[in-house]
C-alpha cells in the first residue's frame, strides 16, 4: 500500500502515549537507561529493562531510546558544541535536520534529549518522501542560517535512499545552495573540518564540533511542535 501521508511525523496515538500520567514515566524511564548506559550496560538490554519496568509501547521506547546517552557521551558532546557558528562553514546532515524540521512544523511530538537536542520519531525506512512541510521547512533552514550569519553551506544526503536526487533538486532550486549526495554521509560528516548540523547520535560521537541547528529553530520560531523535556 502506497504511504499517503501528507505530514511528518503525525502518530495518532501519539497525544496519548505522551500525555498526562505518561510523561512522568516517560522521564523517569529517561531517567534510569541513561544510569545503565552511564554504567555500560549494553543498549538493548538496558532499554528492554527500563521499558518493561514502566510498561512502555515501542513508540515510548523509542522516545527514550533518542533521548537518552550516558553521562560519559553527554559531556563528549556538549564540549564539542559551537554556540555561535557566524562566519563559519557548515556541513548539514540533510535527512537528519530537515526532517525534524518538517516534524516540528507538522505538530509533531519532538523530545529535548540529555544532551539538548531535539529529535523526532519520525524514520525514512529507504524511501523519503515529500511532504506539506517539506519545501517551508527547507526554507526557514535556510533563513535560519542567514540569520546565523554562517559562511558556506553545504547539504549532504544519504544517496541509497529513494528520491534523494529530487529532493537534491528541490533544496538547491529553494536556497542555490550546494547539496552532495554520499554512500555514507556520517563518515563525511565525522571527518569534515567545517560545524556539522546534525542530532544524530552516530554523528555527534565522531564530529569534531556541531552545532544545534534545530534546537534554535524550533526555540525560536513559531512551530507547532509539541515538545517532551527528557533531558534531566
Amino acid at each position: 500500500m502506497p504511504d499517503k501521508r501528507k505530514h511528518r511525523g503525525s502518530n495518532p496515538q501519539d497525544n496519548e502515549l505522551f500525555s498526562g500520567e505518561n510523561i512522568p514515566l516517560l522521564q523517569q524511564g529517561s531517567a534510569d537507561y541513561s544510569l545503565l548506559l552511564t554504567k555500560n550496560y549494553p543498549q538493548k538490554a538496558s532499554l528492554k529493562l527500563v521499558g518493561d519496568k514502566f510498561a512502555l509501547t515501542d513508540r515510548q521506547r523509542l522516545a527514550i531510546m533518542r533521548s537518552c546517552c550516558s553521562n560519559q557521551d553527554r559531556e563528549f558532546r556538549i564540549a564539542r558544541q559551537v554556540q555561535q557558528p557566524a562566519g563559519e562553514m557548515v556541513i548539514i546532515d540533510g535527512y537528519n535536520v530537515l526532517i525534524t524540521i518538517e516534524a516540528a512544523m507538522s505538530g509533531a511530538f519532538i523530545f529535548i534529549g540529555r544532551d539538548g537536542c531535539f529529535r523526532d520519531l519520525a524514520g525514512l525506512h529507504g524511501t523519503y518522501r515529500k511532504v506539506s512541510e517539506t519545501i517551508p521547512a527547507i526554507k526557514l533552514i535556510d533563513e535560519s542560517l542567514k540569520e546565523l550569519k554562517t559562511g558556506g553551506v553545504e547539504w549532504l544526503l544519504d544517496k541509497p535512499v529513494s528520491n534523494s536526487g529530487r529532493l537534491k533538486k528541490i533544496i538547491e532550486t529553494e536556497t542555490g545552495r550546494e547539496v552532495k549526495l554520499f554512500d555514507n554521509p556520517d563518515g563525511e560528516l565525522k571527518r569534515s573540518d567545517k560545524i556539522v548540523v546534525s542530532s544524530d547520535s552516530i554523528v555527534l560521537a565522531g564530529c569534531k564540533r556541531w552545532f544545534n541547528l534545530a534546537s534554535y529553530i524550533i526555540t525560536n520560531k513559531q512551530l507547532n511542535a509539541k515538545i517532551i523535556d527528557l533531558s534531566r
